[in-house]
């Protein structure tokens, strides 16, 4: 009886922490646009904003209502205007990252970022930054961009842009899409082929050089 109190007990913690895990996870994941409107949803909110509107629910249709427009702008992957993050608290959040050593804002809607190790330019801290962000705002009008500060050569150097809620390349509605790196990604890859092919070259022109060397030094047999 005890072993087998002992066996219940022990699996109703494993569920809980894992149902604690499960919501710590999805408390980790930032806000996401972009996401189509779900047509039973919004049929169902309609039709209850219908019974609100037959019903006087004035406070309910309109709750409803701004409910349905922020959906819909989110879908659409627009910013709300009237929640704009405020920068200097924006900036001020974004610093107390782990690994994050400054904070600036280039403009209104490009925040940039300087990690101190090259480990920490990742999509991870980007999304880390923006949830620091979310209390203070619709993060769709933010797009961070992050930068190593030990970086050692022009790789390492690259900046990370993306959207708060996006994915990397895309930009909200009516949002500009800033080129903050020096090179863009197109060119950078250019170059890396190029000096890949050169280098390639190089080793086959060393390869030909030694054999011509082998052959003039080599007495016929």
């Amino acid at each position: 009886m005890a072993a087998l109190t002992a066996a219940v007990l022990a699996g109703a913690l494993s569920a809980c922490g894992g149902g604690a895990d499960t919501a710590a996870q999805a408390q980790a994941q930032p806000q996401r646009a972009g996401k189509p409107l779900d047509p039973t949803e919004t049929a169902a909110r309609l039709v209850k904003m219908r019974a609100q509107a037959l019903g006087g629910d004035q406070q309910g249709l309109q709750q409803n209502l701004q409910a349905l427009n922020q959906d819909f702008n989110r879908s659409i992957k627009l910013a709300d205007p009237s929640k704009r993050v405020d920068r200097e608290n924006a900036r001020i959040a974004a610093r107390s990252v782990k690994g994050v050593r400054s904070v600036v804002w280039i403009d209104n809607e490009n925040l940039f970022a300087i990690v101190g190790r090259n480990a920490d330019r990742t999509y991870d801290t980007v999304d880390a930054i923006c949830r620091q962000l979310e209390p203070l705002g619709d993060t769709l009008g933010v797009v961070v961009n992050l930068q190593s500060g030990a970086a050692r050569n022009g790789d390492e150097l690259e900046i990370l842009s993306r959207n708060c809620q996006l994915p990397p390349g895309e930009r909200a509605l009516l949002q500009p899409n800033r080129q903050v790196d020096a090179l863009p990604p197109q060119m950078r890859a250019q170059h890396r082929a190029n000096a890949d092919a050169a280098r390639k070259a190089e080793k086959a022109e060393d390869r030909a050089e030694s054999d011509r060397i082998i052959q003039a030094n080599t007495p016929e047999m």
